[in-house]
């Protein structure tokens, strides 16, 4: 008897799960059918948005800034040459050495100075010869000419002679001082303090006059220089603060100063470069680093504003969200300039006045769909203060 009674509980439990079974696919299939519909021809959904999510054009002064760019300079720079040719004996520095001003740089092979110093000594010796002559010569002539031993002339010859041999010491004397600024040439030193950029030449090289040697740079103040467009220029002016990012100092920012401004535009163009100074104490800049950064101009005068959250670009053209006799409508709009500081963009299409504009984002919103915007919420009153028509009931 109890295993009919078991088979009965069984047979009952599957007949009711069938049903359960069917009553579920009913409901799903009406679930399913009323959605169906209201994706057909049911009513659409109506947008809310709060207060927050919404904006209005109001007027503003948008600050100005006058974007500038290039590669960083050291102020301070000197390439050291040769001043007289001969073979390079010795260079004492190596790039990025730090130097002093007056250190020795470069030493020329001074053989044929030293050789060509002591011919003109020599020179000038033979010529401090004849003129001794020429000055005893002259002093006896003198006395012969008083006692009429000898005619005018022959006094006269013997003076030319004179005047002759003290020109060619002179010569002779400027001689031995170029050759003795030769041989002191032959040394190249150090014009300023500062770090060795470059090493042009080798130990054993020949060199002509005038070659490279060596260029030196002084870190301490770097230069940019940037060209801005000559319309600009009149806004400028020596002084003005310039703030700067620099490749490879991530998001530190550095300061600087407008130092000088060209007189003229660049040939070819209408741009008039400017040469910001940058105080670079620590020597953490180098020479050819590149910066970008921007001058502050004068702020311009209010202007139609939007938050630059409101507006969206799509295929090159501006247009924003507004929402107008209870539907969302998607409105071009031509933009102006742009505050990135102060969040705001300047609006030249005339919307009209007190217009809820969505500032903002949302996804897949629709010309024309439904939308009402929620009333302000009051803040809630303090606890001891009972409301208007509540009764406060002491616990």
């Amino acid at each position: 008897m109890a295993r009919g009674w078991t088979r009965r509980r069984l047979i009952a439990g599957i007949v009711g799960l069938l049903v359960v079974a069917a009553i579920g696919g009913s409901v799903a299939m009406r679930l399913v059918k009323k959605n169906s519909d209201a994706g057909k021809g049911g009513p659409p959904v109506t947008l809310e948005f709060a207060p927050s999510d919404l904006a209005r054009v109001e007027p503003h002064a948008l600050s100005r800034w006058l974007p500038v760019s290039g590669a960083l300079q050291p102020v301070r720079q000197a390439t050291v040459k040769a001043k007289v040719s001969g073979d390079v004996r010795q260079i004492t520095v190596r790039e990025g050495e730090a130097v002093q001003a007056g250190q020795l740089l470069a030493r020329i092979d001074t053989a044929d100075l030293e050789a060509k110093l002591i011919e003109r000594i020599g020179a000038l010796e033979s010529a401090k010869a004849q003129l001794a002559l020429a000055e005893k010569t002259r002093a006896t002539n003198m006395t012969l000419l008083k006692q009429s031993f000898i005619s005018q002339n022959a006094f006269d010859n013997s003076e030319s002679s004179y005047n002759v041999a003290q020109g060619a010491v002179k010569s002779a004397e400027a001689q031995v001082q170029i050759a003795r600024n030769a041989l002191r040439d032959a040394i190249a030193t150090s014009p300023l303090t500062g770090t060795v950029a470059k090493r042009h030449v080798q130990p054993g090289e020949k060199v002509a006059f005038d070659s490279p040697l060596v260029t030196v740079v002084d870190l301490k103040d770097m230069e940019l220089q940037a060209a801005v467009p000559a319309v600009d220029v009149p806004e400028l002016e020596i002084g003005k603060p310039v703030e700067l990012v620099i490749d490879g100092f991530g998001e530190r920012r550095f300061k600087g100063r407008v130092e000088r401004i060209n007189p003229a535009t660049e040939p070819g163009t209408r741009a008039i470069l400017v040469y910001v100074g940058i105080p670079n104490a620590e020597g953490a800049l180098r020479g050819g680093m590149f910066a970008t950064g921007r001058i502050a101009l004068e702020a311009s005068k209010p202007v139609p504003t939007l938050p630059a959250t409101a507006v969206r670009t799509e295929a090159g053209q501006a247009f924003v969200w507004i929402v107008e006799d209870g539907k969302l409508v998607k409105r071009n709009v031509v933009t102006g300039a742009r505050d990135d500081a102060a969040g705001r963009i300047e609006i030249r299409t005339a919307l009209p006045a007190g217009t809820p504009v969505l500032s903002a984002r949302f996804d897949n919103l629709k010309d024309g769909a439904p939308a009402i915007v929620k009333a302000a919420t009051p803040p809630p009153l303090p606890a001891s203060a009972p409301t208007s028509g509540t009764t406060h009931v002491a616990g």
